[in-house]
């Protein structure tokens, strides 16, 4: 099916009770809403319920800035119900931070590039000069922030301040490699994203590649995640894992490593870019 280019999308979760689909899809329907996805979940541990609804808006009754309102007024309420409405006609602002590893930032400039993405991308920050050429080159500004223990807190404010200046809607962490304090994730909470390989804490340091290969491990990965101020422990969007042989060396590691380490953050950016995710606690409800 081929979705119009003027859509609501909603993400909804409360407690489960009877007739929440039906108050919703009443709700889109009742305004002349056609609805094109559906999908819900109901946790039966906890029994809570989590729903994505996407509807066209081209005879929607309720003009787009009142749909929010109306829709806490008749429904939010009654069911205790967080909720949060997205229209597909915003295209989403993205700052990529990057370091030194360039397969991540290829990637994303690629999808970027070939328009699979429908972003803006209008700051590339980085504490190297390493990739300066390389946004030149997409015509993307491009930020040096050098980070030393003396000056960390001084430059995270500032980029703070950049990022709030350009409405950036999304942080790409592209192997980026400094530990964001908790002033940076606090100001942005559940819109940054990191990747790193998936052997943490199992094989934190410098050279984690190596160390699992001593270990004689048989498989890796990677996480994609929303940072926050627990590190790497934020809500886990996409992960996925290889599987490794005597034959495979540490070369071979890395190499397998930094592929699937830009397959998964591009499926967690994808998922995050279309309002697949849903966040729960420190889990979250990707909807397909």
């Amino acid at each position: 099916m081929k979705i119009a280019n003027d859509t609501a999308i909603l993400l909804a979760h409360c407690p489960d009770a009877k007739g929440i689909l039906h108050a919703v899809t009443d709700f889109v329907l009742s305004n002349n809403g056609n609805i094109i996805k559906l999908d819900e979940h109901v946790d039966e541990d906890e029994s809570h319920f989590f729903m994505r609804v996407q509807w066209e808006l081209s005879d929607f009754n309720i003009p787009k800035e009142k749909i929010g309102e109306y829709f806490e007024t008749l429904i939010g309420q009654k069911y205790e119900m967080k909720w949060e409405l997205h229209l597909s006609s915003s295209k989403p602002r993205v700052a990529i931070f990057v370091s030194k590893y360039p397969h991540c930032i290829y990637d994303l400039l690629s999808r970027y590039e070939s328009k699979e993405w429908n972003i803006d991308i209008p700051l590339i920050i980085s504490n190297h000069e390493k990739f300066q050429g390389l946004a030149e080159r997409f015509g993307i500004p491009f930020h040096y922030f050098p980070i030393s223990k003396d000056n960390k807190k001084d430059q995270e404010l500032k980029e703070i301040a950049l990022i709030k200046e350009h409405n950036i809607d999304l942080v790409i962490l592209a192997r980026y490699m400094q530990i964001l304090s908790h002033q940076m994730t606090e100001a942005f909470p559940m819109s940054i994203i990191n990747i790193h390989h998936s052997s943490l804490p199992a094989f934190a340091g410098a050279n984690p590649y190596k160390a699992a290969f001593t270990r004689g491990v048989k498989f890796m990965g990677a996480t994609a995640h929303y940072a926050t101020v627990d590190l790497d422990e934020g809500p886990i969007i996409a992960q996925d894992v290889f599987p490794i042989s005597h034959r495979d060396s540490i070369s071979d590691m890395k190499r397998k490593g930094r592929d699937i380490e830009k397959i998964v953050l591009a499926k967690a950016v994808w998922a995050h870019l279309n309002h697949n995710v849903l966040i729960y606690k420190n889990r979250t409800v990707i909807f397909d």
